[in-house]
């Protein structure tokens, strides 16, 4: 039997569709998550629509992945994740995740981390994934842990705010999949 990545009975991760765009819009431009993925300034509609037209979809060309989180439920976006900074030669990417408020502490996070997951071992055959997250970001780094992510180490001062520097913990997961040597 064939295995379904990517989905389970609640929720799907599906590429960006042009209808997306009002989502990204939103979410890119959320300035409290601006800090933790490096944004200085707004996007524009314009700019987002050419990202996702532009995009292959492939992880192996674009170096990034990014998916929508729809529930199979009525089909409505219940948020983002993606890969990023994927390394074919070192086997690895960095995985970000957001869900839209009033989709939060429904398990959503925890499902999609999941199935992305499954996806990176057993489909890309990835060997490492990881994540930085701010160190007072309590909701994420239980979220990553209760996937089984292990903190690894801690970067001090990396993100700047407005009352000061914050630090960053570095979690990382390790494929649990193991290939027969050929000899």
């Amino acid at each position: 039997m064939k295995t379904a990545y990517m989905r389970n009975q609640e929720i799907i991760l599906r590429a960006l569709e042009p209808e997306d765009l009002e989502l990204m819009f939103r979410i890119e431009n959320e300035p409290d998550i601006w800090e933790i993925s490096n944004t200085t300034m707004p996007y524009s509609r314009y700019v987002l629509k050419q990202y996702i037209e532009t995009m292959h979809n492939d992880v192996y060309m674009d170096k990034q992945l990014r998916l929508v989180i729809e529930s199979r439920k009525g089909g409505h976006a219940l948020g983002m994740i993606d890969l990023t900074d994927f390394n074919p030669l070192h086997s690895r990417a960095e995985i970000g995740i957001v869900v839209k408020e009033g989709c939060r502490e429904r398990g959503i996070a925890s499902q999609a981390l999941d199935l992305l997951v499954e996806y990176c071992f057993r489909y890309l055959h990835l060997h490492q994934l990881y994540a930085y997250i701010a160190s007072d970001n309590m909701a994420c780094r239980n979220l990553f842990s209760a996937c089984n992510f292990i903190e690894c180490g801690t970067l001090p001062h990396w993100l700047r705010r407005e009352c000061g520097y914050q630090d960053v913990v570095l979690v990382h997961r390790l494929s649990d999949i193991t290939f027969e040597k050929p000899f």
